[in-house]
């Protein structure tokens, strides 16, 4: 199960890197396309900080924590003996999103971002591939817990 672990978080990486080298070779920083007009939309920025551009600062701080998280996410999945699917699909996505944002970070001195969304007059803040794998993957883990708690729960009152 390992090996799948590896395998996703590869596909993952490799999936996000690509459409990020198509954006930037196909647009030019901030030229935008609505593929569905004044809802989702196209883009090419730079995002030298975390999500929302938090951090925007210290985008070193930002490498170092990343750089720990993967180790210590690979060091759990080294000691953990058995992986069910979900375990298995939460591990790849996250560890593929955060090694591919992490790549931009220590060779383009940013991440490249090219989501955008649009509802009335709000913008939500510009994202990747990257950054939807790692929520996908967060939710995950969240649903994983809290079916656990559930289970326990039930059995708890019987």
């Amino acid at each position: 199960m390992k090996k799948k672990i590896f395998s996703l978080t590869f596909v993952v990486f490799f999936l996000d890197q690509l459409l990020k080298h198509l954006i930037a070779s196909k647009f030019v920083l901030h030229e935008v396309f609505y593929a569905i007009p004044n809802f989702f939309y196209i883009t090419y920025v730079k995002n030298t900080g975390g999500a929302w551009s938090v951090f925007s600062s210290i985008p070193y701080g930002l490498v170092i924590i990343n750089v720990l998280f993967l180790g210590l996410f690979i060091w759990y999945i080294d000691k953990k003996e058995k992986f069910n699917f979900t375990e298995v699909l939460y591990f790849g996505l996250i560890l593929g999103g955060v090694l591919g944002n992490l790549m931009d970070r220590i060779f383009l001195n940013g991440v490249i971002d090219y989501i955008g969304i649009q509802v009335f007059s709000y913008h939500y803040p510009i994202f990747n591939f990257a950054d939807i794998a790692i929520v996908v993957g967060m939710a995950l883990i969240i649903i994983e817990i809290l079916r656990g708690e559930i289970y326990e729960n039930r059995s708890r009152k019987k």
